[in-house]
């Protein structure tokens, strides 16, 4: 399979799908008829989520192996710094590598809940440009190498500018393109390329949406991730909190017109937050595309 960077050539616009490796057998079997009703929607590649200390690191490759050797849809596996040494990440890319996979989402990744308080030592890489720099090095141009992106800057960074100065250090150690976190002001956005392109980042940008389908896990994530529950997403969907089926038809329509915006706005695509499921993903893509 090739570089999902190879598509830009030819592609004004990308169209993707992440999903994140389920925990049991039952909900593997699950994943994969899910997989191939994604597949049916024509995206450009989908990406596979790697839990906190790669717990579940090879569900994550079989995941990524089997859209690739099965739909003939481009791959992209999730790899994180934490708990993983130096040596550790070697063998794992050379893993990923031994599978044929070509694309990799560099992370520094959470510490797992059991082990809040991990810190790195000399033999972990600490951030995920060193990461990139890592699998740059070693591998040349073998692999497509994505990264993250803060439209409202990282939880853990104190301000936006030194943000988008940490993003420059990612493109600069060898990184192709970004996907940005989730958010809900298109304005956080637009103003996000307009700061990391006036410091030299050229890069493509792929704007994250998360659909809303639930106002009570939107808020959880957030909470998580630090992007902001905007006052609009409060007027729409708190009124809606407890009528399921009114919440996704929102949902759907929100997210049909921040997309739109987006696209409109000179957004490179959409990377869309399937959370393992087709729906609501199906209804927003056939009107935005």
């Amino acid at each position: 399979m090739q570089r999902i960077k190879d598509l830009f050539a030819h592609r004004e616009r990308t169209y993707s799908f992440e999903l994140f490796p389920p925990k049991t057998d039952k909900g593997f079997e699950n994943l994969l008829k899910t997989i191939a009703q994604l597949v049916e929607l024509r995206p450009d590649y989908i990406s596979c989520t790697y839990g906190a200390g790669g717990g579940n690191r090879e569900k994550t490759f079989d995941v990524v192996q089997h859209i690739e050797a099965h739909h003939r849809v481009i791959g992209m596996a999730h790899l994180t710094c934490v708990l993983n040494t130096k040596e550790d990440i070697a063998a794992i890319v050379e893993d990923i590598k031994s599978r044929g996979i070509r694309n990799i989402l560099a992370l520094r990744g959470d510490p797992p809940q059991e082990q809040p308080d991990w810190q790195p030592t000399e033999d972990h890489f600490k951030y995920s440009n060193e990461l990139a720099a890592f699998i740059r090095e070693r591998y040349g141009d073998y692999f497509g190498v994505a990264v993250a992106g803060f439209p409202e800057g990282h939880v853990l960074c104190p301000d936006r500018d030194q943000d988008a100065a940490f993003l420059k250090m990612k493109i600069d150690a060898g990184a192709d393109f970004v996907i940005t976190q989730l958010f809900y002001d298109n304005k956080d956005y637009f103003e996000y390329i307009k700061r990391v392109r006036s410091i030299g980042v050229d890069v493509r940008v792929i704007p994250g949406i998360l659909p809303i389908t639930s106002y009570e896990n939107l808020q959880r994530f957030c909470a998580m991730c630090g992007a902001t529950v905007t006052k609009e997403v409060r007027r729409i969907f708190e009124p809606l909190q407890d009528d399921p089926d009114a919440t996704v038809k929102a949902g759907i329509e929100f997210a049909i017109r921040q997309c739109q915006e987006l696209l409109n706005g000179g957004a490179p695509g959409i990377h869309f937050y399937c959370l393992n499921k087709t729906h609501p993903t199906d209804a927003i893509l056939k009107a935005v595309r």
